[in-house]
C-alpha cells in the first residue's frame, strides 16, 4: 500500500486507506473523497485481511467500505510499539491497555467511534511488556481510551501495574487518567515505586460545578482538589497537567470566573486549553439542539481561552523554577550541536520536564542513559549539568 489516508483526500488517485475514529463516524464521507480505496472502522483496521484486499493491483473499482455497528465491539485489540531494533535506537515505546469508554460524558464521542470499555489480557500485556523492555526501551507509557478503567476478569488497574512493576525496565509512565481513578491505593503504589514515574494527567475540563454536572462529569472540584493535593503531597516530585475546555454551551461569564479562580488556586505543571466543539451525535448536541443549552459565541470562546492559555503558561513556568538547584534523573534521548562545539543532549526528567546539558565533543553517547542532573537554569526547558 503507497498511501494511508485517515479521512483525508489525496491528490491523486492512488491506493489509499481512510481508518480510525474519523472512517468509523463517518464512512460514507470518507468513501467518496478522491484516493480512497478502502473504509475501515476502528474494529475492522486491525484485520490485515482487510489491507490486503486494498493493496492488490489493479486498485478495486469501488470504495471498499468495511465499518461494523459499535455495539458489537467486544474485543480491546493488542498494540505496542515495535521493537526498537525496527527504527533505530529508541527510549519511550507505547503499550495499550484498553480501548473504549463508559463514563458517557455528554460533548463526548468517544463511545459513539471506540464502542464500550474493554480490556486487553493482563497475559499479553505483560509478554508485550517484556518484549519492549528486552529490545532496549527504557520507558513504556501506558495507554487507552480510559485506561484507568482496566478491568480484565479478576484483574483491574492497581493490580496490573503491580505486576507491570516486575518487568525490568527503569521508567512506566501513565498516560492520562480520569480524576476519580486517582485512589489513595494508586497515590501509595506511585510513590512506593521504583519505575513507575510521578507524573499524572488528569482533565479538568471545566473548573465550574454547574458546567461538570452538565458535563455528566464523575466529579466536583472539591473531589479534584482533594485528589491533585493528595497526589502532589503523597508523592515525591510529582508533576499533574491538566486539560481545560472552554466555552461549553450555557457557560455563563460567572463559570468562567469560577473557573479561573480554582485553576489559580491548583499546584498544576502544565495545563491544556481547549475550545469546546459541538460534536454531532452527542447529548451536548443534541442539547444545543432542542435550545437547552446556548453556544458561546466564539470571540467570547477565544478570549476566554487566552486568558487560561496565559495562567497555565505562568502555572509552567513556576513548576519549572521550583527546580533549580535540585537534581533530577533525566533520561536522554537527542543529541545536537552546542555552543562552542559542544554537544547539547536532552531528555525528560522522571516528571517529564524537559531537560538539557552540554556535555564536550567526543564524549560517549548518553543516548538511552538515566543520568543524575544538577538543574542549573529554568527557561522553556530546563538546564543543568550531570552528576554522574
Amino acid at each position: 500500500m503507497r498511501q494511508k489516508i485517515r479521512g483525508c483526500a489525496s491528490q491523486s488517485r492512488q491506493q489509499g486507506c481512510g481508518y480510525g475514529c474519523y472512517a468509523q463516524l463517518n464512512p460514507g464521507l470518507i468513501a467518496g473523497i478522491e484516493g480512497v480505496d478502502a473504509v475501515l472502522g476502528n474494529d475492522e483496521k486491525f484485520d490485515l485481511h482487510n489491507y490486503t484486499r486494498v493493496a492488490a493491483s489493479p486498485p478495486p473499482e469501488s470504495t471498499v467500505v468495511c465499518v461494523s455497528e459499535v455495539a458489537g465491539f467486544r474485543t480491546a485489540h493488542q498494540a505496542c510499539s515495535l521493537p526498537s531494533g525496527y527504527g533505530g535506537l529508541r527510549t519511550r515505546a507505547f503499550l495499550k491497555l484498553q480501548d473504549g469508554c463508559d463514563y458517557g460524558c455528554a460533548y463526548c464521542t468517544i463511545p459513539l467511534a471506540r464502542g464500550c470499555s474493554r480490556s486487553v489480557s493482563p497475559d499479553i500485556i505483560l509478554r508485550q511488556a517484556r518484549m519492549l523492555a528486552e529490545s532496549g526501551y527504557r520507558e513504556i507509557v501506558l495507554t487507552g481510551v480510559n485506561t484507568g478503567d482496566y478491568r480484565s476478569g479478576r484483574t483491574g488497574f492497581i493490580e496490573l501495574l503491580r505486576m507491570l512493576e516486575e518487568v525490568d525496565v527503569p521508567r512506566i509512565r501513565i498516560s492520562s487518567l480520569e480524576p476519580d481513578i486517582v485512589t489513595d491505593e494508586l497515590i501509595s503504589l506511585v510513590a512506593a515505586s521504583r519505575n513507575i514515574v510521578p507524573h499524572f494527567h488528569l482533565p479538568l475540563q471545566s473548573g465550574s460545578d454547574r458546567i461538570l454536572g452538565a458535563m455528566r462529569r464523575r466529579y466536583r472540584t472539591a473531589d479534584y482538589r482533594e485528589r491533585l493535593f493528595s497526589a502532589v503531597e503523597r508523592i515525591e516530585g510529582c508533576a499533574v497537567g491538566a486539560d481545560v475546555m472552554v466555552g461549553y454551551p450555557g457557560e455563563s461569564e460567572e463559570d468562567f470566573r469560577e473557573m479561573a479562580h480554582f485553576i489559580e488556586s491548583l499546584p498544576l505543571a502544565y495545563l491544556h486549553v481547549f475550545s469546546c466543539s459541538v460534536r454531532p451525535g452527542t447529548a451536548l448536541a443534541r442539547e444545543v439542539g432542542r435550545g437547552e443549552r446556548l453556544e458561546v459565541d466564539s470571540q467570547v470562546a477565544s478570549r476566554r481561552s487566552a486568558l487560561l492559555k496565559e495562567v497555565g503558561e505562568r502555572k509552567s513556568e513556576e513548576f519549572r523554577r521550583r527546580h533549580v538547584g535540585r537534581e533530577c534523573r533525566v533520561l536522554f534521548e537527542e543529541c545536537r550541536q552546542g555552543d562552542s562545539g559542544k554537544l547539547r543532549w536532552s531528555g525528560y526528567s522522571r516528571n517529564y520536564l524537559p531537560v538539557s546539558v552540554e556535555i564536550p565533543a567526543g564524549s560517549e553517547s548518553l543516548a538511552g542513559r538515566e543520568l543524575r542532573v544538577a538543574i542549573v537554569v529554568a527557561g522553556l526547558q530546563l538546564e543543568g549539568r550531570l552528576l554522574s
